[in-house]
């Protein structure tokens, strides 16, 4: 217990799944956690559940990233740890890289590139005037293999491992003591995974239930993955513990890419 006690942390994209695991398990370890959404009425829930802050953001928006910064630093003395967590998926069935619209593709792009690009740009300032800090960037195992059925979203999660290295090269050589690493989750059951398996099913004239199979068949470990999982490799991220790593890549994925 109280492996981050005292820290102060922000996790986008904390109304749900990943986010609002990863807020819950830094809030029972002991840090003061702000976490935003663009979904006002599930982030107020989740966040009165867990005993967080709420704050409305789109994470596309600059504006919007310079105000949750400003708040939470403004109410909380600091901040030490940002979960950038928040992002989406194409928003059609229509994916591979013929069939993707460059509108579907920029806006995909936008949240979860840009989201995380601007995070860390204002981040960065606040982690340094308080003496350093921890910046967890929410790739997937989709930014490490061919993604030809998810063309934009695999895209844009390689975009954030990228961007994670190059943030921490630029901290590191500075002397700020903030570290960057990315997690990369892999079949995690979350409902934007659920909602993959029907997309997919769609696209392909299958089943939910056979398209799930045809997933679970890629995980070695033979089961998939709980949101619980990737708040422990974020809990260890933002804490102490992992003060000698950056820029690394995290797989929290029960042996798929090793399979490959």
């Amino acid at each position: 217990m109280d492996r981050v006690a005292d820290k102060i942390a922000i996790v986008t994209g904390g109304a749900s799944g990943l986010g609002k695991a990863c807020a819950a398990m830094l809030v029972l370890e002991g840090a003061s956690v702000t976490i935003t959404d663009i979904n006002e009425h599930a982030g107020e829930r989740a966040a009165d559940e867990i005993g967080a802050k709420f704050l409305l953001q789109d994470v596309a928006d600059e504006q919007a990233w310079r105000h949750v910064i400003d708040t939470t630093t403004d109410e909380f003395g600091g901040l030490d740890v940002l979960v950038n967590n928040a992002g989406i998926g194409e928003s059609s069935a229509a994916n591979d890289p013929e069939t993707t619209t460059l509108e579907d593709f920029s806006h995909v792009f936008a949240v979860n590139a840009g989201g995380v690009f601007l995070g860390c740009k204002y981040a960065i300032p606040a982690m340094r005037k308080n003496g350093g800090g921890s910046i967890i960037n929410m790739s997937s195992i989709a930014a490490l293999v061919a993604t030809p059925f998810l063309t934009s979203y695999g895209a844009s999660k390689a975009a954030v491992r990228q961007l994670t290295m190059s943030v921490a090269a630029h901290c590191a050589g500075r002397g700020d003591r903030i570290r960057c690493n990315s997690v990369h989750p892999g079949q995690i059951m979350t409902p934007m995974l659920e909602g993959l398996f029907a997309d997919v099913a769609t696209a392909q004239g299958q089943s939910t239930e056979f398209m799930q199979a045809e997933f679970l068949k890629q995980i070695p470990m033979g089961e998939f993955g709980e949101a619980q999982d990737v708040a422990n490799m974020v809990l260890f991220l933002a804490s102490d513990e992992s003060r000698h790593v950056t820029g690394t890549q995290m797989l929290v994925d029960g042996g798929m890419l090793s399979a490959r």
